[in-house]
């Protein structure tokens, strides 16, 4: 791949974004990390996507120079839309997808962050959707995932001021997880990362589909699905492994079956 570099090991891919010197996102970046996906999907050996950039930042941004290229309001919205399906998917991925995130993540590369499962950010990190700097607005659904985050006010005063926010107002603000030094970042999330990766593959993938339930659905339907999925658990070999070890008193080992 020309944009991502990927390292796998103990049921972790460690993904670097690596497009220098901004990690700017294009059309061809975006077309790029859909096929990562689906090749992440399909691997079995991997059970938790580890996100990060390389060099200053996690990412600047969408590519502004591609923005002179487009010639008509229907290609704008196509490129919105292009960029949009692409985070759904992995907001809707069935593996955790964890972001460390240091320096830079503004617009796009900020929207990409609010698209993965969980976020750790380094003290010098700073995250905000500048857009309206460039008479423009956010397209990567920045507008609908920010408030679920930081709250209506909150998210108003980010895009409206173009302000950009630290890594402690993003915790503070419950738009990341945890705050670390950035010596430490990547560390920390590959600790969690493998944390994650020894649980049952099955059990995080329901989990996931209902979290994404609990974004979308009215209660009493979320947790009607909530019952079948608890109920489907225990026809696995995997609910089986996890109660023997319990009783045992030994770690499970899990094989997503």
């Amino acid at each position: 791949m020309e944009f991502f570099r990927i390292h796998k090991e103990e049921f972790v891919a460690d993904v670097t974004f690596s497009r220098p010197p901004a990690n700017a996102l294009s059309s061809a970046v975006l077309k790029e990390l859909s096929a990562l996906l689906d090749e992440l999907e399909a691997d079995d050996n991997v059970r938790v996507v580890l996100l990060h950039g390389e060099g200053r930042f996690f990412s600047a941004g969408a590519d502004i120079k591609e923005f002179t290229s487009i010639a008509s309001s229907d290609e704008a919205t196509a490129l919105s839309q292009n960029g949009q399906q692409v985070l759904e998917r992995i907001e809707r991925f069935p593996k955790p997808v964890i972001a460390a995130i240091h320096g830079a993540a503004l617009g796009g590369g900020l929207e990409l962050a609010m698209s993965c499962h969980i976020r750790i950010v380094s003290e010098n990190a700073k995250l905000g959707l500048p857009e309206l700097q460039l008479g423009i607005i956010p397209g990567f659904a920045g507008t609908q995932r920010l408030p679920r985050y930081v709250g209506f006010g909150k998210a108003a005063e980010m895009m409206l001021t173009s302000e950009p926010i630290t890594g402690a107002e993003a915790v503070q603000w419950g738009l990341a997880n945890k705050v670390v030094p950035e010596e430490q970042l990547l560390e920390e999330a590959k600790k969690l990362a493998k944390k994650i990766a020894q649980k049952g593959p099955i059990s995080v993938r329901a989990t996931l589909q209902l979290l994404n339930s609990f974004k979308e659905k009215p209660f009493q339907e979320a947790v009607r699905e909530e019952a079948e999925l608890f109920g489907s658990m225990f026809t696995t070999e995997d609910a089986k492994e996890g109660v023997q070890a319990f009783i045992e008193k030994r770690p499970p080992v899990f094989h997503g079956k």
